[in-house]
């Protein structure tokens, strides 16, 4: 009996301590979830490319470990350049070091990006090395050769096409490599870490113009221009000549971050003493002129439209376009009409590409009365509209959920004699099915089939999934004899096994 007796208590206890056991443990794991829901809100709260995203981090507090930090990195699996940022951040961490799983996660990571043949190969190649030799930093002389073996395997087409065509290259076989590397951690926002590594290897590793290039777009992108200029002081100064792209880039970013005279001094300095390669385009002139919209200066924003004409740089498509939007989107839309005026009188008038630029930028953001004011202008000046002006205000008015304005336009353009084009028909089937105009839809279909136009597959395919969904098995059978003349079993075939591929893409499988 008390043998009995205390086989039933060891049970008794035993079920204790293990439930206990099994308590801290479930306590354990739910402390480690949260933390890394905590972790990942933090790091998806902040904008991309914003440097204050580990200071937010430092803030929290959090000891790390290792399931943490595999958690949020799976987490991140799909952000691969803010899991790299986020990985190295974790590695300066007192009281923490990686683990191989760690490292082994966050190459799987990179080495499933579809970056990885042109960028983070090497980075790849470093993440092993310490992993394998279980150190915290790389010496310069093995990065040398990590760089050297990576360049002799990866870019030997490189070498190839150079011995073919008899080209000498001068450059020295790692600096490519190396440029790869810091371009990599500049795309990941990890600027201050690329500089750090520039500077530990440039005794090494002689540096050439794409080097500097790099690291001055790096600091452009993480908006920190007076970093970035110092970059750049440093290129003139060992003979390395910037071009008028870097220089955009630099005015670009001057204005992002509102400084507007550091950006008009450089532009001063492009104009007086650039050289023929860096003197400014007409893309600096947009740069600037959309800057100075957007900071209500507009006596100053004509005026710099008077010295671009002068000077003799000739706009273009792009910079119509640039300025035209910028004016629009910062509420300028009378100003963008007398910029197209103040051109005209240059001996530039606007074409019917110039405003079809300016009217894409309305319909994009729906401005529908300004878009028709427009519309009705360019009948006043005798700019007659094509079928790209009718298609874009008629996509507008479906977007809109208004196709009484979309018939409008269709009439529309059968009065002025503008034939209508595939496009066309694409967009008002498209709409009219979406809005939930069958029988208008059918009657367009009808005059497609009539008319023999082939719709591209894509649509095509769309109509037939749509007509599926009504029943029409009499309007299907039409459209698909029709297309049959056009498209082939094989072909429906590849197309439907590349929309599945697509998916699956997007799926991250």
């Amino acid at each position: 009996m008390s043998s009995f007796v205390a086989h039933n208590v060891s049970i008794r206890l035993y079920c204790s301590e293990t439930a206990s056991f099994n308590q801290n443990y479930d306590v354990e794991d739910n402390r480690v979830e949260s933390d890394v829901e905590k972790l990942y809100s933090t790091i998806m709260g902040r904008p991309i490319g914003h440097r204050g995203m580990e200071k937010a981090l430092d803030q929290l507090g959090i000891p790390l470990s290792t399931p943490l930090v595999t958690g949020v990195l799976h987490s991140l699996r799909f952000e691969e350049k803010i899991a790299f940022r986020f990985f190295t951040w974790a590695g300066r961490q007192e009281n923490y070091s990686h683990e191989p799983c760690a490292y082994n996660d966050m190459i799987d990571i990179l080495s499933s990006t579809r970056y990885k043949v042109k960028q983070f190969r090497i980075v790849c190649d470093v993440l092993d090395y310490m992993k394998r030799h279980n150190r915290n930093t790389v010496p310069v002389e093995v990065l040398s050769t990590i760089l050297r073996k990576y360049t002799e395997k990866y870019l030997t087409h490189v070498q190839k096409f150079a011995k073919k065509k008899r080209i000498r290259v001068k450059t020295q076989p790692e600096i490519n490599a190396l440029n790869l590397l810091l371009d990599a951690l500049c795309k990941c926002s990890l600027v201050e870490d690329a500089e750090a590594l520039f500077q530990k290897v440039k005794s090494k590793i002689k540096p050439n113009a794409d080097t500097y290039n790099i690291l001055f777009f790096g600091w452009c992108r993480v908006r920190n221009p007076t970093r970035g200029m110092k970059v750049l002081e440093e290129m003139i100064e060992l003979g390395h000549a910037p071009d008028n792209f870097t220089y955009n880039t630099a005015i670009d970013t001057f204005c992002k971050e509102g400084m507007i005279t550091e950006a008009l001094e450089l532009f001063e300095f492009m104009r007086t003493q650039g050289s023929t390669i860096s003197s400014p385009t007409a893309k600096t002139y947009s740069i600037i002129i959309v800057a100075l919209v957007q900071n209500d200066r507009m006596e100053e924003c004509f005026k710099l439209v008077e010295h671009m004409m002068s000077s003799g740089c000739l706009p273009d498509v792009s910079t119509y376009k640039d300025i035209i939007e910028g004016m629009c989107l910062y509420g300028k839309v009378d100003e963008a009409y007398k910029f197209l005026e103040e051109m005209g009188k240059k001996g530039y008038p606007p074409d019917i590409v110039t405003y079809n630029c300016f009217l894409k930028v309305l319909c994009d953001n729906k401005k529908s009365d300004e878009a028709l004011r427009l519309y009705r202008k360019m009948i006043e000046l005798g700019c007659m509209p094509s079928v790209q002006t009718y298609n874009m205000l008629a996509l507008m008015f479906f977007q809109m959920d208004d196709p009484d304005g979309a018939f409008e336009t269709w009439h529309e353009m059968g009065k002025w004699g503008c034939a209508a084009d595939t496009d066309s028909y694409c967009v008002m089937i498209d709409g009219l099915f979406r809005c939930n105009k069958v029988e208008d839809a059918c009657i367009l279909l009808e005059e497609v089939v009539n008319k023999g136009i082939k719709l591209p597959y894509r649509n095509f395919d769309s109509f037939l999934m749509q007509l599926s969904t009504l029943g029409n098995l009499q309007a299907i059978h039409r459209l698909s004899e029709h297309m049959r003349k056009f498209y082939n079993p094989a072909m429906a075939r590849r197309y439907a096994l590349s929309q599945k591929r697509k998916s699956m893409s997007l799926r991250g499988k």
